[in-house]
């Protein structure tokens, strides 16, 4: 069977099928697409196109498959944190929020996406290390005529995206310029020592408001978010001096720390004593005072008792007296009645005795002879009140 039988591949004859007609399918296309572009021509030429309505027809597809895609340019997307800016042959239109956007295709509009929350740094004096210095950024002079070495890194962000991107020709390449100008205007104006030591976040501070002044005057849509001093220190040939210097002053806080703290331990303890010593003094007075006053009115009072009965007053003031002096001593002496001899009767070393642990009262048995003799004494006979009646009167006559 030939491959041009218009019979190929009916149902009926299966068995002697062939390829399919071409040209048939190839005019049935053409009316479909003459039918979809309007043109209601039946007559379509057999085989191939090379001209006429079937080339206009293709054409047509062709165009209007190109501008699809031209249209379908125009779409984009600004994801968060970023803003769209659209330009008309060159000219701003708009900023866009984040989100799907659309724009006239390129040549008659253009867009660009710009990051404004991205953190940007920029690093003076050294890279990447602060070992690897750049001096030429880093060397400067203070208030007093020194020179210091001074790293730092300065973190910013967009805050315009349209001043970023039109106002200035390389607004990235302005930054460092402006942070190494203020920066030498503050240390400028500074004295080494503030610099280097107590001044440090003074000085960062000062430096991230002059910066950020200079790029608003400028209109560079950037914001100074941050101003780190990395390293500030003398330059190297002249850091050992600077260094004896540092521990000369670190000796000097030292030990002008240690005078303040045995200071307020010393102060405190002398005021203390001083106090104690005043309220002990003024408690003596009080007490001296007191025991004045009492003597003066027991005097008055025995005197007047002396008046009214002088002898019996003067017994009383001896037996107290006696009392007073034998309490205050710890041997007894004791006189036998028709003896010559005294007796000693050691209390102190009998009260050292019983004192000890595990020994009991001492007995009869274990005292001594002296102590034993002591207790066993007679009691005196009744002409001792004569005798001490006879000392009595002799102790009144007496002038």
């Amino acid at each position: 069977m030939a491959w041009n039988d218009p019979q190929w591949g009916n149902k009926d004859n299966r068995k002697n099928s062939g390829p399919p007609d071409l040209d048939e399918l190839w005019r049935r296309l053409n009316q479909r697409l003459n039918s979809m572009f309007g043109n209601r021509n039946p007559e379509g030429g057999g085989g191939f196109p090379a001209g006429g309505a079937g080339g206009g027809n293709l054409l047509g597809l062709l165009i209007g498959a190109l501008v699809l895609v031209w249209v379908a340019s125009g779409f984009y997307i600004v994801d968060t944190g970023q803003r769209g800016v659209v330009l008309r042959f060159g000219k701003y239109i708009e900023t866009t929020d984040p989100g799907p956007r659309w724009h006239l295709p390129w040549p008659i509009e253009s867009r660009e996406i710009v990051n404004v929350d991205q953190v940007r740094t920029v690093e003076i004096g050294y890279r990447n290390n602060v070992k690897s210095k750049v001096l030429r950024e880093s060397l400067m002079l203070t208030d007093d005529e020194n020179i210091i070495d001074v790293q730092f890194a300065v973190q910013y962000i967009l805050k315009d995206p349209v001043e970023f991107l039109f106002v200035n020709r390389a607004p990235e390449d302005t930054v460092p310029q402006v942070a190494e100008t203020a920066m030498r205007e503050v240390v400028g104006k500074n004295k080494m020592d503030f610099v280097l030591y107590e001044g440090r976040a003074d000085i960062a501070s000062q430096a991230k408001v002059l910066m950020q002044q200079i790029l608003d005057r400028y209109k560079t849509g950037i914001s100074v978010s941050q101003v780190t001093l990395q390293n500030i220190q003398p330059p190297e040939q002249v850091q050992a001096a600077f260094d004896d210097a540092v521990k000369a002053s670190q000796d000097r806080e030292r030990l002008k720390n240690e005078a303040e703290a045995y200071s307020n331990d010393v102060v405190p303890r002398a005021s203390g004593v001083a106090s104690r010593l005043k309220e002990e003094a003024d408690g003596y007075k009080q007490s001296v005072i007191a025991n004045a006053e009492g003597d003066a009115s027991r005097f008055a009072q025995i005197n007047a008792e002396y008046r009214k009965a002088p002898q019996v007053t003067r017994e009383r003031m001896y037996l107290d007296t006696m009392q007073t002096v034998m309490n205050n001593t710890s041997k007894v002496v004791v006189d036998q009645k028709g003896g010559n001899s005294l007796l000693y009767l050691p209390l102190d070393k009998l009260q050292q005795i019983v004192s000890q642990p595990g020994n009991s009262a001492p007995d009869a048995s274990s005292q001594p002879p002296a102590a034993a003799a002591a207790t066993t004494t007679v009691p005196a006979p009744a002409d001792i009140r004569s005798r001490d009646a006879l000392r009595s009167r002799d102790r009144e006559d007496r002038p």
